[in-house]
């Protein structure tokens, strides 16, 4: 009689917490029930006592150097330094572990958790990496001698389907590490690594999106765009991508067609837009309400720039009660409205507009008092000569 054991058990976490878990990705050693070998790692498992089990686990790697049973030795050090929380040697095992069995699933998943536990970022990214590839591989595997494709495509699916918490493990510790970076380069350069290594993941848009906007922050505009751009190939309805581009480009008066594009597309998106679960009504209409105004006072910046000054009062306007939630914003769009009043020759609506910028606290406040100071000593009557 065989038994075959798919290398150690696993652990996998819904964030940190472990349950066991078969990975069945991997090289599969078949040992003979009831053989010595087979007596010895009935023996390591049954032992309680840390001190006694290391000792077996040295002696059954000592007796076998060569072959794949060194894998089996080398991934009871694994997991027995995981359970003891020496992270170290759980990483120096592991990498003798990839050496032999490159292609290890459950390894990957518990040189996530000890990098999780201990807090290494890098230890993280890299096991992330090495899961990543052995899934990438093991999708592209042609069908072994024998079985059929389809045979074998429902096996790989049914191995898929068995390793999914844990993929989902490995997914949501790269995110969350990525998102809890003080570092605002480092935060964005993270997210951008995990989308890119697990591109098919329900995460990989929402990592995009806040490098997107985490690259805007640090004033790199050519990694911002370069992030943004894919965060929209991957998801073409991507609302906070779609303002985003629309602003920047309208604002650098840039590809403006594309422009005009993504801030009629985000209006619109807008007024379709569900309420998420958990989402109370006055929070979600005013991030509903914003998002629009940003729409709209892209478009009016964008009429501004190829001077379709009616239009431009007509979005701006619009876009003015939308986004008085956000003092930046709306001081930005009525500084907007000021300068179409003025090329519109409405002195009144310009100097009502460049009033409501200067009302509230934004960067926007002293270019637009400094338009009221021009606008007053322009309407101010000439003096006389003595």
């Amino acid at each position: 009689m065989l038994r075959l054991r798919i290398l150690s058990t696993v652990f996998v976490a819904a964030l940190l917490a472990a349950t066991p878990l078969r990975a069945q990705i991997g090289k599969t050693i078949i040992v003979s029930a009831g053989s010595e070998v087979d007596h010895q790692l009935n023996d390591i498992n049954a032992a309680t006592d840390p001190a006694a089990k290391l000792k077996l686990i040295d002696g059954f790697s000592a007796a076998h150097q060569e072959g794949d049973l060194q894998v089996l030795a080398d991934e009871q050090y694994v997991n027995f330094y995981l359970n003891a929380k020496q992270y170290d040697k759980v990483f120096e095992y592991g990498d003798k572990l990839f050496a032999l069995d490159p292609d290890n699933f459950s390894n990957a998943v518990n040189m996530v958790r000890a990098a999780n536990e201990k807090g290494d970022t890098d230890r993280l990214f890299t096991a992330g990496e090495k899961a990543s590839g052995i899934l990438q591989r093991f999708k592209a595997q042609a069908a072994p001698s024998g079985t059929s494709p389809e045979a074998w495509k429902a096996e790989q699916q049914q191995k898929l389907e068995a390793v999914k918490e844990n993929r989902d493990y490995i997914e949501q510790s790269l995110v969350s590490a990525g998102f809890q970076q003080k570092d605002a380069t480092r935060k964005a350069a993270l997210l951008v690594r995990f989308a890119n290594l697990f591109p098919d993941s329900p995460n990989a848009g929402q990592a995009l999106s806040a490098a997107a906007l985490t690259y805007q922050q640090t004033q790199n505009r050519p990694k911002m765009l370069e992030t943004a751009n894919s965060a929209l190939e991957k998801d073409p309805e991507n609302l906070s991508i779609l303002l985003l581009l629309a602003d920047d480009y309208s604002e650098k008066n840039e590809q403006l067609a594309k422009a005009e594009a993504y801030a009629k597309k985000a209006a619109a998106l807008c007024d379709t837009a569900k309420k998420p679960e958990g989402v109370s009504d006055p929070d979600w209409q005013k991030q509903i309400n914003l998002q629009k105004g940003l729409a709209l006072s892209a478009l009016g910046q964008i009429d501004l720039q190829k001077k379709l000054n009616p239009a431009a009062v007509e979005s701006l306007t619009k876009a003015a009660p939308l986004l008085k939630s956000n003092a930046a914003v709306y001081a930005r769009n009525q500084y907007r409205l000021g300068f179409a009043y003025l090329n519109l020759r409405n002195t009144a609506g310009a100097k009502q507009a460049f009033t409501d910028a200067a009302s509230v606290d934004s960067p926007y406040k002293g270019p637009a008092q400094d338009k009221l100071k021009g606008i007053a000593a322009a309407k101010a009557p000439a003096k006389k000569g003595s």
